[in-house]
């Protein structure tokens, strides 16, 4: 197989790519035009991985480096910046990149799409929580990211529905690994403050590693002809097995590095307060005033709210179970070790 992989020097995309060489696959990566991959050096020494150079602003050279792939892997999105950046880089990319493999005649997609965009105010907290969970259907209670990700996946939609294309939406937790080990489910920043939210809830978190394998997994599935129709069309989240609670994640990662000063809050009193600034903001500004997303109640439930997450669509559709877990992938994140050096050498 012969994947191309968007977004493949970030975070989630360097480990991506070493999982698909670690397998046995070719890798096209794009990679901006003047950047120096050094993420990727040791996944170079391979043979497998080759370069497409180029800026989801445009289209110039996409379709090139998409020809004679057998599947797109689509992880870049922007994560920063205000709703414009955010739309031209996260939705106007996805466009570009989708009307190149159109063009390159490339007929399998795997999309990625994010929990960001579930409406975790539909239910109730302590239900169950997998892919038939409801979808925002008015963004404007969240952030901009939840937005353009809602945005992107119209597009992923309407390419899978075109005669001939398979796409499936893999959607992950919170990702964590090394640098990213203390994340938004557990607070954020409310003005010069940063809040610990909650203790008891079980967020939905995902190794990176593990995240890396189930899309390498998805992208097999897509392309085996004997497996495409049961995967195409299907939307499948990825979480990991035994998820540790917010105070359990928050002691574990305290004991292997330093972490952010903050005050604990309980859910249940940010969540009041968050409601009473909304309707402030209703009232006296016409929702027009800016807040931070920590102090958003639809945000505050999306990032706080407990649920029971699953992870049986993933096991069975996939044929995948996490590699690592929770101990294992903390001793990973701050061991020496280069991550991406470490699963290349599986594939020699």
């Amino acid at each position: 197989m012969k994947v191309f992989i968007t977004g493949s020097t970030g975070f989630v995309g360097r480990h991506v790519v070493a999982e698909a060489i670690a397998r046995g696959h070719e890798v096209v990566a794009m990679v901006r035009p003047a950047s120096s991959p050094k993420a990727l050096a040791a996944a170079e020494q391979t043979g497998r991985l080759s370069y497409c150079r180029g800026d989801l602003a445009s289209r110039a050279g996409l379709a090139e480096g998409i020809a004679g792939c057998d599947v797109v892997l689509h992880l870049a999105a922007v994560k920063g910046g205000d709703f414009f950046s955010r739309f031209a880089g996260t939705v106007l990319g996805t466009e570009n990149l989708l009307l190149a493999t159109r063009e390159a005649g490339v007929k399998n997609l795997v999309a990625v799409s994010t929990f960001s965009v579930y409406d975790y105010g539909a239910r109730k907290a302590g239900t169950e929580f997998d892919e038939t969970f409801p979808v925002i259907s008015d963004p404007r209670g969240r952030d901009e990211y939840a937005e353009t990700k809602l945005y992107q996946d119209e597009l992923y939609e309407a390419f899978g529905a075109e005669d001939g294309n398979a796409m499936i939406m893999i959607r992950p937790g919170m990702i964590y690994g090394r640098d990213q080990l203390w994340h938004p489910l557990l607070g954020g920043e409310f003005g010069p403050i940063n809040l610990r939210i909650g203790a008891k809830a079980r967020p939905p978190i995902t190794y990176v590693e593990n995240t890396a394998d189930a899309l390498a997994l998805a992208a097999e599935a897509i392309v085996d002809p004997a497996r495409r129709s049961q995967v195409d069309g299907q939307v499948v989240n990825i979480v990991d097995d035994e998820l540790p609670t917010q105070a359990e994640y928050a002691k574990r990662v305290q004991a292997l590095e330093e972490t952010p000063s903050s005050i604990f809050v309980p859910r249940p009193l940010m969540r009041a307060a968050a409601s009473a600034v909304d309707a402030v903001n209703k009232q006296f500004f016409d929702g027009r005033a800016k807040v931070p997303s920590i102090g958003m109640p639809d945000q505050i439930d999306a990032r706080f709210k407990p649920f029971v997450y699953r992870n049986d669509k993933a096991k069975r559709l996939l044929g995948w179970t996490p590699r690592h877990d929770l101990t294992a992938a903390l001793q990973r994140s701050v061991s020496g070790v280069d991550l991406v050096s470490d699963v290349v050498q599986r594939s020699t």
